[in-house]
């Protein structure tokens, strides 16, 4: 199956791109607007700040009320001096957005990351300013919290919490020698609460946002493999009233766009609940969503994973070889059916993300212990499922 939006290629070679990868194929200004109004009405200005300037000049309403928000104004100055100047030790990783960095800022004593837009870059002022108008006004323990920003002059700087483990798609995809890879357990708990971040964009943000770019590089990880997701300069204001979708130039990742959206810039919630299930499948065979050095047929991961759906006797070859077969087998078998409706080619048969919460959040409460349950081998394996295509049960 072929995906037609725009990507930007992704380095993958530093801990922290995840901070910064976002997929704009030029700096082309979007007009469509964002409004990301809470109480329905617009909110005077005191002041011209550069935000808002911004705003205006890109046509993007910021007519959200903000002035409760933690997010925090910065000077140029006080970055500099977090980063030592923007030093190279402090350099955590590159994307479309700029360069990324590690500081600390001795007013509030913690630990950030600092990401400062490259004006050459993929990205524009406007993911910049829909990025501090998205984050202003969410609140939730599975997106990334914005701490603040700074608009000196031409810099334009965002300021975030810093996450220690980095992106998910570090923890599953070319892991360097000694970093043991993500077990069952963990690999469930990052589904669910990454389900959990997009939950509260689509049902409890007022108004609802679409995500527009989910993926695995920008699932960050904190402490206890906490997930988080970050990047939101590509969201946009969902429809509203007897809308069905919203109509915009196609943007994504290439691999997680959905093909609906990809074909007819029609966006909807659906699109990012695709995007869920191709992160899903990744967590569960350790692919990549696009890996040109695999053969033809299993470049493209959902293409790769499709038929496979339809045969349950195949289901242990979609399973992470470095889970070494540590899984339950009737917990795969659920994981995969959500995967399988997520990436459905019709977005009317997709679920919508409260279900998926509610499926995941089951599978995380099930703990699997390797020293209780039986390692998943390949007699065992194809006896299972021998047993499953007989009678629908498991052992596990």
């Amino acid at each position: 199956m072929g995906c037609f939006c725009f990507a930007k290629k992704s380095s993958g070679k530093s801990q922290a791109n995840n901070y910064s990868q976002s997929a704009k194929p030029n700096n082309h200004t979007d007009t469509s607007k964002v409004d990301l109004n809470v109480n329905g009405k617009k909110e005077a200005h005191s002041k011209d700040n550069q935000l808002s300037l911004d705003a205006k000049r890109l046509n993007l309403t910021d007519n959200g009320d903000t002035s409760g928000s933690t997010a925090q104004t910065f000077t140029f100055d006080e970055l500099a001096e977090a980063t030592g100047n923007f030093r190279s030790d402090c350099f955590l990783g590159e994307g479309g957005f700029g360069k990324v960095y590690k500081g600390h800022l001795r007013g509030i004593d913690q630990v950030v990351a600092i990401k400062q837009l490259d004006p050459n870059g993929l990205q524009g002022v406007r993911e910049f300013v829909v990025e501090v108008l998205t984050l202003s006004l969410a609140d939730h323990p599975n997106l990334v919290k914005l701490i603040g920003f700074c608009t000196d002059g031409d810099q334009r700087l965002l300021v975030y919490e810093h996450m220690p483990l980095g992106s998910l798609e570090n923890h599953l995809h070319d892991l360097p020698l000694g970093r043991k890879p993500l077990d069952w357990n963990t690999r469930m708990k990052i589904a669910a609460g990454a389900a959990k971040g997009l939950e509260y964009l689509h049902e409890k943000m007022k108004p609802p946002v679409i995500y527009r770019d989910l993926k695995c590089s920008n699932i960050l990880l904190g402490e206890g493999y906490h997930p988080k997701l970050s990047d939101f300069g590509l969201a946009k204001v969902g429809p509203s009233g007897d809308k069905t979708h919203v109509s915009t130039r196609v943007m994504g990742t290439y691999g997680y766009c959905a093909p609906d959206y990809a074909m007819t810039g029609q966006l909807t919630f659906k699109s990012d609940i695709y995007s869920f299930g191709v992160v899903l499948l990744e967590l569960i065979t350790g692919r990549k969503a696009i890996d040109n050095t695999r053969p033809a047929k299993e470049q493209n991961l959902v293409a790769w994973a499709r038929p496979l759906f339809k045969d349950r006797r195949k289901f242990s070859q979609m399973v992470d070889p470095l889970l070494e077969g540590h899984y339950p087998v009737r917990g795969l078998y659920q994981v995969l059916a959500i995967a399988a409706m997520c990436v459905q080619e019709q977005p009317n048969m997709r679920p919508v993300i409260t279900d998926v919460v509610t499926a995941l959040n089951y599978l995380a409460s099930q703990r699997y212990d390797p020293q209780i349950h039986h390692v998943q081998n390949s007699k065992r394996r194809d006896d299972d499922q021998r047993h499953l295509v007989r009678d629908g049960s498991s052992s596990d």
